[in-house]
């Protein structure tokens, strides 16, 4: 099951913290919705620190981040 996390109009750290929980809890599967250009760099670096894939899909002014282990 893929986990769906929604962080549009947040902004860092909160972003990673709650991709970090995820992570944490054993997610290998997670899509994260984010509108913020610095939170998406940082997602993606925490990401694939922890051996996931990154996928970015650009959807007008908000982005899907696609994270696969």
């Amino acid at each position: 099951m893929v986990k769906k996390i929604d962080v549009r109009g947040f902004s860092c750290p909160q972003p990673v913290m709650l991709v970090k929980k995820a992570i944490d809890a054993g997610e290998n599967e997670i899509v994260v919705m984010v509108n913020d250009e610095v939170a998406v760099g940082n997602v993606q670096r925490l990401a694939q620190n922890n051996g996931f894939t990154v996928e970015i899909k650009r959807q007008q002014d908000e982005k899907l981040i696609k994270l696969k282990k």
